[in-house]
């Protein structure tokens, strides 16, 4: 079988697919430490038959592995109607753990898909394999259209809006269904891996990265404003979000992330949209454009093409919001013990002392990564430190202590500290 390479795309000439990447991240569900020896077992489909075999590593993480797609062109033509994406199935076994198996993982060519999977420790899980089901993609499955809503919600006397400034959360409770169903599970989802999932669900990883970025400004927009007027809980619900279309997004329990889109997320977290004069974030709605028509919303096929044409991320928000919407800053992160400083961190100081305490604690778990001493000094030391955190959570491998690596350690920290839980 004969490849033609193109950038990161491999085409068969046989069978005219392409390579699309995949990689299983396993974690203790208790925990969020990773599982080392962990066997992730790759199927094609409903074939059943099984394609690779691999073992996690210390960091909990398989190799990457190209694994065949449908042609990168269907994922960005708007009239294509062919599935632009091939279905996998995962099965991961570690000692100790309930196995878990996910049927749908998609996978784009040209784009790495990173399978998240937590294990329940034994005897919590009894054995039991656990089954996830990822639906289609929004794009590609029929789905209710979103009913509209006024991007500004009004501010009354009694205190609609409880929040006094924006702030980032660190964790959303998505109810799984529409707010009515009162059978749907609630999820408590990290603020970022709810809008990677959002967003992996809700438009493809191929389109240009201005397209992306406008995307998750919406979907970002959408959601801290759900947050700010705590919408749901002022009609008497225990939930953030939901994860239906008619209301809100797409959020799928344990889908597969795109990793140009996670990569936009943690560039991009503590931003929003607003107007002028307009203290809460806009309820930035927003439809396909191609089977649902939004005029005054954005289209997603439609930001797309402008993206192809080389418009920036805000003139693509403003061609569909208008000229008054711009880009904002949350005031407050929550639940992250230090804010960034605001540029890369410097060679000394208390800043990098409390980086070096949360990168060290995080190494005792993460064990691929040096530990390192807290003596607020960026030496060589924390300096082999953080490349090895970022090559271990897909970030540009720098040595420098930017805005998204910055947040992604604390992240890390948070999620296996549970310092969060604590305040």
């Amino acid at each position: 079988m004969r490849y033609h390479s193109f950038d990161r795309v491999r085409i068969c000439e046989t069978t005219g697919m392409q390579d699309g990447y995949l990689r299983i991240d396993v974690v203790n569900s208790e925990n969020n430490f990773p599982i080392k020896g962990a066997e992730a077992s790759i199927s094609y489909g409903e074939s059943g038959q099984t394609q690779e075999v691999l073992r996690t590593n210390l960091s909990g993480q398989t190799e990457e592995i190209a694994v065949a797609a449908p042609p990168a062109l269907l994922s960005l033509e708007e009239q294509n109607r062919e599935k632009p994406y091939a279905d996998y199935t995962v099965e991961v076994r570690a000692e100790g753990y309930g196995p878990v198996k996910v049927k749908g993982t998609e996978v784009l060519a040209g784009v790495l898909a990173v399978q998240p999977i937590r294990m329940i420790p034994l005897p919590a899980q009894t054995g039991a394999e656990e089954n996830i089901q990822i639906p289609d993609h929004t794009l590609y499955g029929s789905y209710p259209p979103k009913i509209a809503e006024d991007e500004v919600k009004p501010v009354q006397e009694s205190g609609e809006i409880v929040l006094s400034r924006v702030v980032v959360p660190q964790t959303i409770v998505v109810h799984d269904g529409a707010p009515t169903n009162a059978s749907a599970k609630d999820y408590y989802v990290a603020y970022r891996d709810y809008i990677k999932n959002v967003a992996s669900s809700e438009i493809y990883a191929t389109w240009p990265r201005s397209t992306i970025v406008a995307n998750v400004l919406a979907i970002m927009s959408f959601t801290l404003n759900r947050v700010y007027t705590e919408w749901y809980r002022n009609q008497g619900y225990d939930f953030t979000i939901t994860s239906s279309t008619a209301f809100d997004h797409k959020w799928i329990y344990g889908r597969d992330i795109f990793e140009p889109i996670s990569e936009v997320v943690d560039d991009i977290f503590d931003n929003y949209l607003s107007r002028p004069g307009v203290r809460q974030p806009i309820l930035t709605q927003y439809c396909d454009g191609r089977r649902v028509s939004c005029p005054g919303w954005m289209t997603q096929w439609g930001s797309c093409s402008l993206g192809e044409q080389g418009y920036s991320a805000i003139e693509i928000l403003r061609r569909f919001y208008g000229n008054s919407i711009y880009i904002n800053t949350a005031e407050q992160i929550s639940g992250i013990p230090i804010s960034y400083p605001g540029e890369p961190v410097g060679s000394s100081g208390d800043k990098v002392r409390q980086l070096q305490q949360q990168l060290d604690a995080v190494a005792t778990v993460y064990t691929a990564i040096p530990r390192v001493t807290p003596d607020g000094i960026y030496g060589p030391g924390t300096e082999a430190s953080v490349r090895a955190f970022q090559s271990v959570f897909g970030l540009p491998q720098t040595g420098v202590v930017d805005f998204a690596t910055w947040y992604k350690i604390s992240h890390i920290y948070v999620g296996i500290s549970r310092i969060a839980e604590l305040n």
